[in-house]
Formats: C-alpha cells, structure tokens, sequence
C-alpha cells in the first residue's frame, strides 16, 4: 500500500491489507517492547499512516496499565480499532505464531544436540550476555520508573524492599505484587505527591509534521464496535472464559488435575496475570515455578531458554514455550513414543494459556480501562508494582549473575565474567543492539572452549 500524498487521507484499509502488515510484523519484531514499538509506529504512524500519532500513543497507554506483552496488546488493541474482533485477533495471534513455530524448532535443536562441543561453545557465551541484558533490563527500568528517589521514597523503597524479599527470602512474585499494589493505593490516599502522572515508558515518538492525514486521526470517532456496552462485555467474557475453561477442562478430563500439561495450563494462567512491569517482571516467577517447584528444567536450561528468546521475533515472555517444551519433554507428556509431538504440544499449552488473557483484556476491558486513565487511585497502585518490579528483576539478575560467574567446583569463571563485562559495556555504553551482542558473545563462547580457555 503506498503512502497518499501528503494532506490526502490514505484509502480506507482492507483486511487483507491489514493481515498481509501483521503477517511480516510477526517475523520481524526483534529488539524486545521499545523496538516493537518503534517498528510499529513507523510503519503505522509514519509510513502508511493508518493510524494518527495520538491516537497510536492513546493506545500505548492504554496497553501500559494491562498485565501482558505490551507490544504484543497494542497490536492487538490497534487491529481492534481498525476491524473490529476478528483484526484484533489476527494480530495479536500473528504476532505471536512466527516465534512459537520457531521456538519449538530451536527447543529441538537444543535438546538433540545441546550437549555437541560446538552448539554447548555458542551457548557458553550466550548465558554471560542474558545476564548483561537483564542487568540492562534493570537499568532502563529503573531509571524511567525510580527517576527521583529524594522526592519518590515510596518507590525506591518499595524497589529495594522487593529486592530483599525475592532474593533473601524467596518470597513468592504474586505476593510482592499484591503487597506492592496495596502499598501503593494506601500511598495514594495519603501522600499522593509522591506519584506524578502516568507516562508511556517508551516515550512519544516524535512530533508529527504538519499536514499529514490519517486513516484514522486525532478526531476519528469511536467506532461503534469499541464503545461500551453491558451486552458486548458479557458475550466477550463468556467466549473468553469457554476458552480458557474448554481446553484446561480437557486436559484435566484426559490426563488429570496433576498431569504436566493441566498443572502448566493452571500455573501460566497465573502468570499472565502477574505480567505488570513486562516479560522480565515474570521471570522470577516463572523461575520459581517451572525451575524450583516443578522441576520442568534447570536453572542454567532456563537462562538458555531466555537467551533463545532473546534472538527470535516476538515478544521476550515467548520464553515460556521453551519452558512448556523442556518441561514437556522430560515429563513425557504423549509417551516415550512421542516425545517431540508431547514437548511440541506443551509449548502450545503453554502459549495458549499464556497470551489468552491479553486478549480478553483487550476486547473485554479495554474500554473500562481507558474511563480509568489518569485517575490516581488507579494509576499509584500500577506505579508501585512498577517499582517492586524493578526490584524483583534486579534479583533475577543477580541470580544470574552469580551462576554464570561460579563454576560448578566453587571456582571463579574468570571467561564468562569477561564476556559479561563486555556485554554490558556493550549494551549499557554503547547502546548496541541485543541481537549483535549475543551474536558475538556466541562466537567469543565458541571461541574460548576451542581453546579450552573455559
């Protein structure tokens, strides 16, 4: 579709349009939320101009106050907007599809051949350059969310005060966040200065030119099918429940409440409702789940699974077919006999139950949570779990921090310490991209076990 000349609005677009745009996003939407939404908003914004500047920052906020993969929620929310239910589900699925297919297909790899001196070189020094990526992950968030601790205490007290409970005391992420969020409705009430309004952690974009026109713009009205109605929320909630309810209700009946694939239905429903703050805010609590509960995988599988999530299209939290994958494949899940067809099958388990709440909140409360936007009340609680978030992922980087640096006999790993050094330099200095970083931290990995340095 080539762009109108400017001041001429673009012809109305198609659904076949549309689907063709979320097809290719779905296989090019590298560089975590940020870079998601940059390419988006290029494309949307500046290229083909299907959606105004404000209208496409009104929907980024929007998605921020939601648990789940923001970036993933805005183009669901955005193919909402523009053809109603059925564009909102193609986009928000396409834009998930491409890395779960390819997920499965690098989870295979790494368990048929993970253990071959070459593939376990590449994944050597990859594990220091996911520890350097979540220690940037700290980093950013922090300084947008903890950005002046003299006159915000009540966050930079709530971001330590996580820290020491998570890492310490292993206290569970779903109990950090509810105690977070009363923190911060309490705080509200009481000393409400502490929190300033509510802004996109992206930041805007840029100012648009003059003269641009849109297919959908400033003054667009509502369309008809995102205003609300009592009988259009009900008939969402009811298809999103059977949803839910149908599949977890088979697996039960199939294998039972216990089985590997019902307990992973239950535990990533649970986690994708604890998503506030990102994919990297539930990591900890997949960790703790999938990796000490469980026992689907290892600690060290797990930072190989995020590590291949790093370097896919889709969002980071994809991570968790990974999980669903190992898990699936130790446990057996469809028989000795069918080991890849069951593994396969838990990392869609996984995905599904994953992603179907971002939905429902999209098509379900969108418009509820929209009539919410800028009031206080609602918006102090998200801001302190915002914080308390950063706390938990300064945890997980530690932890992380900590495996790769120890070998196994107490030694210190004095490579992978390097390479994690030179990661972080790399990303936090020289603002590198995370895909080139752990390309060459692979080759640095491969590097030192040909030489038997590590």
């Amino acid at each position: 579709m080539s762009a109108a000349p400017i001041g001429t609005p673009p012809s109305p677009v198609t659904f076949s349009q549309a689907l063709a745009f979320w097809l290719k996003l779905g296989f090019i939407s590298f560089g975590g939320p940020a870079g998601q939404i940059a390419i988006m908003h290029r494309a949307l914004v500046e290229e083909k101009r299907w959606i105004s500047e404000a209208r496409f920052l009104h929907a980024l906020n929007y998605c921020m106050l939601l648990p789940g993969p923001e970036a993933q929620q805005l183009a669901t929310y955005l193919g909402w907007l523009m053809h109603r239910t059925w564009g909102g589900v193609v986009a928000g699925v396409l834009f998930v599809l491409p890395s779960l297919f390819i997920l499965i297909g690098l989870s295979w790899i790494y368990v048929a051949f993970g253990q071959v001196t070459w593939v376990a070189g590449l994944l050597y020094g990859i594990k220091p350059a996911v520890a350097a990526i979540v220690v940037q992950a700290v980093h950013r968030m922090g300084s947008k969310i903890l950005k002046n601790p003299s006159r915000s205490p009540v966050l930079s007290a709530g971001a330590a005060i996580s820290f020491i409970a998570v890492y310490f005391f292993q206290v569970p992420f779903p109990w950090v966040v509810l105690v977070a969020a009363v923190v911060g409705w309490l705080a509200a009430r009481w000393v409400p200065q502490q929190f300033a309004a509510a802004k996109s952690p992206h930041g805007g974009a840029g100012v648009a030119p003059e003269g641009l026109a849109w297919v959908i713009d400033d003054h667009t009205p509502t369309p008809e099918h995102a205003r609300f109605t009592p009988g259009r929320l009900a008939r969402v909630l009811v298809a999103g429940a059977a949803l839910w309810l149908l599949p977890l209700g088979a697996l039960v009946l199939w294998q039972g409440w216990d089985s590997t694939l019902a307990q992973m239905a239950w535990f990533f429903t649970k986690a994708a409702l604890m998503t506030f703050g990102g994919a990297y805010a539930v990591l900890p609590y997949v960790f703790q789940g999938a990796v000490e509960h469980f026992g689907w995988l290892t600690a060290l599988q797990m930072m190989d699974g995020l590590a291949l999530g790093e370097t896919t299209p889709g969002p980071l939290i994809m991570v968790v077919a990974f999980v669903g994958y190992l898990g699936g494949h130790h446990q057996q899940v469809l028989g000795p006999d069918a080991v890849f067809w069951g593994a396969a099958l838990a990392a869609t388990v996984v995905t599904w139950f994953t992603f179907l709440p971002s939905f429902i909140f999209i098509l379900a409360g969108g418009p509820l949570v929209e009539s919410t936007h800028g009031k206080l009340q609602f918006t102090a609680p998200l801001a302190a779990i915002s914080a308390a978030v950063v706390g938990v992922v300064a945890s997980l980087a530690l932890f992380f921090l900590t495996h790769i640096a120890i070998k196994p006999d107490a030694s210190w790993d004095w490579v992978a310490i390097a390479i994690a050094s030179a990661a972080a330099v790399a990303l936090l200095r020289f603002k590198q991209g995370v895909v080139p970083v752990l390309l060459v931290c692979a080759l640095a990995g491969w590097a030192a076990r040909g030489l038997a340095w590590a």
